[in-house]
């Protein structure tokens, strides 16, 4: 319940954020897009820019829709975003994730795992600006750097058991800073995000692990680098390690590497074609995701993202 009261009052704060519109605004693509989980930056990871079109001592907002397939599972993700005088962001941001390979699970053992199952995830994020100013001082080699923090809650539907199975938790927190370096007159922007994080694809497979799996948290790096082609298209490429909490469980229940988690990794280019919309495209690989009923493959496909910002 109280997380429902949190996202009930974001979204209620955007709303009206909205009726507030940023008269000047960014320039075009530094307050990067929305990531997967709500946070303004790449698509994969979060940036220390503050998202929105609004400058300091102004209020913006920011709503998005993402659409992500790959050879056995689909993503689609949603979410909106305050920014507070380009020093504090709030956000929001839900995901379907359809699982419907997770039926192989029950000639293991009966899950139970209905057809068709999607796995639901919430996410509550909020994001503080602590030094530095990535256009203003362009110029010097001083990063702007900000931390954040990402409550997650997953609704694994029928998987649940599965989840039960492993000993993972459908809640967790992460936690993060960020450093983003944007060099102005080059066109080159490069961030640097740690995560302090249990989660398991990023938490759509719960958050940490029964024994002798790893239930601990960990450091997990993740990267970004983007180049303005022009004043409205950037392309760029982004790495985000994983944590691997749950192979250890796997091999230890004969299932060999099951259960394995790999890195994400992407390539894309985004577009601006006015101050209030963005365009992402983008080619991702996610590595295995629970490779034993997918027959190893490594999930590869498309990223899709619109961006309304003001």
């Amino acid at each position: 319940m109280k997380f429902t009261l949190q996202v009930a009052a974001l979204a209620a704060l955007t709303l009206c954020a909205g009726l507030a519109q940023a008269e000047t605004g960014k320039l075009l693509l530094t307050g990067g897009v929305s990531s997967i989980d709500g946070a303004a930056g790449g698509g994969l990871t979060p940036w220390a820019v503050i998202g929105s079109n609004a400058t300091e001592g102004e209020i913006g907002a920011t709503a998005h829709v993402t659409r992500t397939s790959t050879q056995d599972y689909g993503l689609t993700a949603y979410g909106a975003a305050v920014g507070i005088r380009d020093r504090v962001e709030l956000s929001v941001a839900r995901q379907d994730f359809n699982a419907s390979p997770a039926l192989a699970l029950n000639g293991i053992a009966p899950f139970g795992v209905t057809p068709g199952q999607h796995i639901r995830m919430d996410v509550v994020g909020v994001k503080v600006r602590l030094a530095g100013d990535a256009v203003l001082d362009s110029d010097t080699l001083m990063p702007q750097v900000a931390v954040g923090v990402e409550f997650k809650h997953t609704r694994p539907g029928s998987i649940g058991s599965v989840l039960n199975f492993l000993g993972t938790k459908t809640s967790g927190t992460d936690l993060y800073v960020s450093a983003t370096k944007l060099f102005l007159a080059q066109g080159v922007l490069v961030n640097g995000t740690l995560r302090y994080t249990k989660a398991n694809q990023n938490g759509l497979l719960g958050f940490g692990s029964g024994a002798p799996g790893r239930n601990l948290y960990s450091l997990q790096p993740e990267f970004s680098v983007a180049y303005l082609l022009s004043k409205n298209v950037a392309i760029g490429a982004e790495y985000r390690f994983k944590p691997n909490n749950l192979e250890a469980l796997g091999r230890a229940a004969g299932l060999g590497d099951a259960l394995r988690e790999d890195d994400w990794k992407d390539v894309f280019i985004a577009w601006a074609p006015s101050k209030h919309l963005s365009l992402t495209l983008a080619y991702v690989d996610l590595g295995r995701i629970v490779p034993g009923i997918t027959g190893n493959r490594k999930q590869k496909g498309a990223y899709l993202s619109a961006q309304v910002a003001f």
